[in-house]
């Protein structure tokens, strides 16, 4: 049996910063990632203006501007006839960090690894996939696994296992924490189209029309599309067939025309279940549950990666040094639950009131968003400028932004990519 202080399944943003913190924190942490690598499409890979100053406060500032990224400044509303309306203006927001960064989540993540592997105490375990938990009594103690390249079995032991293995994690199922669900009225499809320097759009932007919507995200070369529907319809609608689909995307944005082919099949399009739920209790002894494990967020405002690498700030800072110490208990694991709840209590009811206000009302309407025709709160914003920094921090840096605990702070290192 192999043992380590602190076991953290799952190297996605949320276990790969907790793995660096608790690591400069001195604690012995492991990582197991189930895949041999980070590359997977269709990740969440906007890094918001607060974790854009975390890595500034980790010394990985200068590493993060060398990773291929484009920068975003603004979120805006495509109205008829080609107007635009902007919703928020992050070039407002305070600080130093005036944007987010979109930039693929395999780089973000092999940056974190590359860190990570700095220090003496970390170790990250690729291909290694959890398969259950083990007990004493009560207690979590570890976990089994399968190596996915050889199909070795065994067991890892610690002092306290993190799930940050996402919203289907095989720990919450396996020690059965009850959650509050609170549903969502789209689920999204995800697709790629070429992007020229001639479009218009330079942020983010969302097309809201009669039964579907398009956001589009510059990246570079591409858009990256996700288009909402119905919650429950992609069965439906990938019946009607690929030229349907060409149809609806040319309808919602019409010039997009000249690339839509570039969809040749509905196999390009990739559905994300939306959910959107939280953990009414995010720990048992021995484990504790963190981002889209504790609370699986809607995509509504991309907050989801900022979130879960939020809790993991919080839950270094609270427990490197029990962790250093041999002490850590049930009630100091539900300290990292009373931190976070608050903000995530907070951008999951915003989300719920505009699946339910806007975004439910209007998948299910025949009207679209026209000049005269848009929400009073999107009317105002553009009456008062100002105001659009509101939604700008919101998303970008969110209620209560953690900040790198001391033990964690380093001066600009560079970074030297595996």
């Amino acid at each position: 049996m192999e043992r380590t202080t602190c076991l953290v399944v799952g190297g996605g943003p949320a276990g790969m910063v907790l793995g660096l913190l608790l690591a400069r924190g001195g604690v012995e942490v492991t990582v197991l990632e189930k895949h041999g690598d980070f590359l997977r499409d269709f990740r969440g890979d906007t890094v918001h203006a607060s974790t854009l100053t975390l890595l500034d406060e980790l010394g990985l500032g200068p590493a993060f501007e060398q990773v291929p990224h484009q920068d975003v400044d603004r979120m805006e509303a495509l109205l008829d006839g080609g107007a635009k309306a902007t919703i928020a203006d992050l070039s407002r927001l305070p600080g130093p960090n005036k944007r987010i960064a979109m930039v693929p989540q395999w780089d973000f993540l092999d940056l974190l690894a590359d860190a990570g592997r700095l220090e003496p105490t970390f170790t990250l375990r690729m291909n290694t996939e959890v398969t259950a938990i083990t007990k004493s009594g009560n207690k979590v103690t570890g976990v089994q696994y399968r190596d996915r390249v050889d199909g070795h079995e065994g067991e890892y032991a610690a002092d306290l296992v993190v799930a940050a293995d996402g919203r289907s994690s095989i720990l919450r199922a396996a020690v059965e924490l009850p959650v509050y669900s609170f549903g969502a009225p789209m689920d999204v499809w995800w697709f790629r189209l070429p992007r020229n320097e001639s479009d218009a759009i330079k942020g983010g932007a969302g097309r809201f029309s009669a039964g579907s919507a398009l956001v589009l995200i510059p990246r570079g070369e591409y858009f990256q599309c996700a288009f909402l529907i119905r919650k429950g319809t992609d069965q439906t609608l990938r019946a009607e067939g690929v030229e349907k689909f060409r149809e609806r995307v040319v309808t919602l944005v019409p010039w997009l025309a000249d690339r839509v082919n570039h969809i040749t099949d509905l196999d390009e399009v990739k559905l994300l279940d939306v959910k959107l739920d939280r953990l009414r209790q995010w720990h048992v002894d021995g484990l504790l549950c963190i981002g889209d494990a504790a609370h699986a967020m809607s995509p509504v405002g991309g907050v989801g990666i900022n979130l879960a690498v939020q809790d993991a700030v919080a839950a270094a800072t609270l427990l490197a040094k029990p962790l250093r110490e041999g002490r850590v208990t049930s009630a100091t694991l539900a300290k990292v639950r009373g931190r976070r709840l608050f903000p995530t209590a907070v951008l999951q009811t915003l989300q719920r009131v505009i699946h339910r206000l806007f975004l439910g009302r209007k998948l299910n309407s025949t009207a679209t968003v026209s000049r005269t025709g848009v929400p009073l709160p999107l009317k105002i914003v553009q009456k008062l400028p100002f105001l659009q920094v509101v939604p700008a921090y919101v998303v970008a840096i969110g209620p209560r932004p953690e900040h790198a605990p001391d033990f964690a702070r380093r001066d600009p290192q560079t970074i030297v990519r595996s």
